[in-house]
């Protein structure tokens, strides 16, 4: 025989209840939100899949913010190296205007100008750190501050660079590494040298340049010409080499950024599968206010009985 008690039609009510009320929740929230639910729970079958695209999407997104970092630092070298270029190519039409006016009475002016820029160049800094001195970023990869100061040895343009060989290499995917840094020394020696045989022209027998040029002043002006055209070519060709670089990691970028688009793809056709059938999510939500409903009725009605009105 089954016993009948208040306490116990309460308690089978309130069940009925509580449920109802986790089913409208949970409708609701499909509803609102176009999504199965807010946790991988939710999602059963695919949460394995759900944590696998989170996972590498997480990689692409630092490997993307690190090849900001990287790509800055690129631009700065290249800002670097234009301004060396620029310093040689000014370098050598001081040379040329010297001969044109046969006359070089500006031409030291120009020339020592010329040298601080390729001095700045060589010195470039991006965030704090000097882009070609290698594993040094932290000292100046050339120390040379006056033109003077490349002929006070045989081997003061060599000892000027602080520089070491270390090359940086960042790899920029799961994939691909990447040769990003470039030296102060492969980049200025040729240039530092040319400036240092215009200083020991200057100091030496057949100097200084000062006025009309002497036949030894042309001579030595028209072979260095050539010279600073070869000075120039180099230079360039390292931001050559340098924009190189900044194309492939733009590739590279743009496989990450078309990697995370799939990936978004795949986790909002997952995330919101439920988007395809709204209206059975709508048709969900009904029946679950409707059991709720039902479901307080029946506690208001429970409420006003009691037993003792049957005995």
């Amino acid at each position: 025989m089954t016993r009948v008690s208040t306490s116990g039609s309460y308690n089978a009510i309130l069940n009925n209840l509580t449920v109802a009320q986790q089913r409208l929740f949970e409708a609701g929230v499909h509803v609102s939100a176009q999504k199965v639910g807010t946790d991988l729970k939710a999602y059963s079958r695919d949460a394995q899949v759900l944590t696998a695209m989170k996972s590498v999407n997480t990689r692409l997104t630092s490997f993307s913010d690190q090849n900001a970092q990287v790509g800055n630092r690129l631009e700065f070298q290249d800002l670097g190296l234009v301004k060396a270029a620029t310093a040689a190519d000014d370098a050598r039409k001081a040379i040329t205007n010297a001969l044109s006016a046969n006359n070089a009475a500006a031409f030291m002016t120009e020339i020592r100008g010329q040298f601080a820029n390729a001095i700045g160049a060589l010195n470039t800094q991006y965030a704090g750190k000097y882009v070609f001195a290698g594993g040094q970023v932290d000292t100046a990869p050339n120390s040379a501050k006056k033109l003077e100061d490349l002929t006070l040895t045989a081997t003061a343009v060599q000892d000027s660079f602080k520089n070491d060989e270390y090359i940086d290499k960042v790899r920029v995917d799961e994939t691909t590494t990447l040769e990003i840094g470039q030296l102060a020394s492969k980049i200025g020696t040729a240039m530092l040298n040319a400036f240092r045989d215009i200083q020991a022209f200057q100091e030496g027998p057949d100097g200084p340049f000062s006025g009309p040029l002497t036949a030894a002043q042309k001579t030595f002006l028209q072979g260095q010409i050539a010279v600073w055209d070869s000075v120039h070519k180099g230079i360039v060709d390292a931001g050559a080499r340098n924009g190189s670089v900044q194309t492939q990691l733009e590739a590279v970028e743009g496989r990450i950024a078309a990697r995370q688009t799939t990936i978004g793809g795949i986790l909002i056709d997952v995330q919101q599968s439920s988007e395809q059938d709204l209206a059975r999510a709508a048709t969900a939500l009904t029946q679950a206010q409707q059991a709720v409903q039902a479901s307080s009725q029946v506690f208001i009605t429970l409420k006003n009985v009691s037993l003792l009105n049957f005995l």
